[in-house]
């Protein structure tokens, strides 16, 4: 390979032969959670995607780029229902918007899970007079578009938190964005008041904490966790030790899904990086994408299958967040493989989400 992804490769890694050292996984793997879009982007993501042995992906797609997403991968891939993000009329995307997107993806794509994103950021995104009304997790139009979905047979995917980091720096304003533990309350008055099933994004948003992610387990049987957000899975997972998250995966079988989060857009397949510019994990031509990909998947093996021991070939900008003098943006954490038995990869691959899917997946 001639191009490299610095933000992804910072190794200088050859990901297609990494993907033959690594073999087949013990299973093929279902992404739960990642968002592919553009149908240039999706057929860059179809060859990594085989090469690392992912034979299902859940994806929270652009709803304008569905259709050409699915022609790409086919019975690869299942959507998930999500509100238009970019609309220019945010709040009406929020609130009645998403209701008739809800309807539209369970009609015309089949979608079984829809996403409820409440990120403390979106404070920030939606800062006008009906926001009370739509961003709190718990708020009247979260419960219609929760309502709505549960009656079309929907699982309820949400974000609820975000990284220990960004409490500590952009959301240091607890008066605006509240604590992190405060996030939750909201989660815990919806879980009692839906069936679900309910995934929660990112392991609970708090994989900083398995002890804080068990006692919420152990009291709503309906939830379930998913593994993605690599760069901030694989930051805060290998901080643990192996027993800690062996116990983990073993006390909650079958409740903890695989995720990447990986998002493809035709966007990395363009020029479009500023010379000196951090690019923030973007790529800028069809090899830079195929490494951006390829790096997840790479990186989320090698913590779950192996006994690696080094550098994280992904930037990861946290670091530097929390102690500039230490890190550049362009610095990574040490990635610690947690070595998990075949038994356990084969629920966390696939045995999870096909619980928790059923038939959905077939």
């Amino acid at each position: 390979m001639s191009e490299r992804n610095p933000d992804a490769n910072r190794l200088g890694l050859d990901y297609r032969a990494e993907a033959a050292r690594l073999g087949k996984p013990v299973v093929p793997i279902i992404d739960a959670h990642i968002h592919v879009n553009g149908r240039e982007a999706s057929k860059v993501f179809k060859e990594v995607a085989t090469l690392y042995g992912v034979s299902r992906v859940v994806t929270q797609t652009r709803l304008a780029e569905a259709h050409a997403v699915r022609d790409v991968l086919g019975s690869m891939a299942r959507f998930v229902a999500i509100p238009d993000y970019g609309s220019a009329d945010r709040e009406t995307a929020m609130t009645s918007g998403y209701l008739a997107d809800i309807e539209t993806w369970h009609a015309e794509f089949g979608a079984r899970l829809m996403k409820l994103w409440c990120a403390p950021r979106l404070r920030d995104l939606a800062p006008g007079p009906g926001a009370s009304e739509f961003v709190p997790l718990d708020s009247p139009w979260r419960v219609k578009q929760a309502a709505l979905g549960q009656s079309l047979g929907m699982m309820i995917k949400v974000h609820i938190a975000d990284p220990d980091t960004w409490f500590q720096t952009k959301y240091a304003d607890a008066t605006r964005y509240g604590t992190k533990r405060s996030q939750y309350e909201p989660l815990e008055r919806m879980l009692d008041r839906f069936a679900g099933p309910w995934i929660l994004a990112h392991m609970g948003g708090w994989p900083e904490d398995l002890g804080f992610l068990s006692d919420l387990l152990d009291r709503h049987p309906s939830v379930n966790l998913d593994t993605s957000a690599t760069k901030w899975i694989v930051r805060e997972v290998s901080k643990h030790s192996r027993a800690e998250v062996v116990d983990f995966l073993t006390r909650y079988s079958g409740r903890i899904l695989f995720g990447s989060d990986i998002v493809t857009t035709d966007e990395h397949l363009m020029a479009a990086k500023k010379a000196g510019v951090y690019s923030g994990e973007l790529a800028s031509s069809p090899e830079q994408a195929f490494e951006l990909y390829a790096s997840r998947y790479w990186a989320l093996r090698t913590l779950w299958e192996t006994v690696y021991d080094g550098p994280s070939p992904i930037a990861d900008p946290d670091l530097a967040m929390v102690d500039p003098a230490r890190f550049g943006p362009t610095d990574a954490p040490t990635l610690r493989g947690k070595s998990l038995t075949p038994d356990l990869l084969r629920v966390l691959y696939s045995g999870a989400a096909r619980r928790v899917f059923g038939n959905w997946l077939d």
